[in-house]
């Protein structure tokens, strides 16, 4: 494994040595495979790649729009 450093707001940092029986780099791991796998799933269909794209900009969740 590689290992990756990123800020995050302060906020959220206090709220993250409130739980130390977390194991918070799991936590990240997890979301961040989870996000690549959908974003993988979506290079396959190009509408739903824009939408990822589209939405990711504007922080909204792209799933929603393929909900019927």
């Amino acid at each position: 494994m590689v290992n990756m450093t990123m800020a995050i707001p302060e906020q959220l940092h206090k709220v993250i040595k409130k739980h130390p029986e977390i194991k918070w780099t799991e936590v990240a791991r997890q979301a961040i495979e989870q996000k690549a796998k959908l974003i993988e799933a979506a290079e396959k269909d190009p509408f739903r790649l824009y939408a990822y794209k589209r939405l990711a900009e504007e922080g909204e969740d792209a799933e929603k729009l393929f909900k019927f």
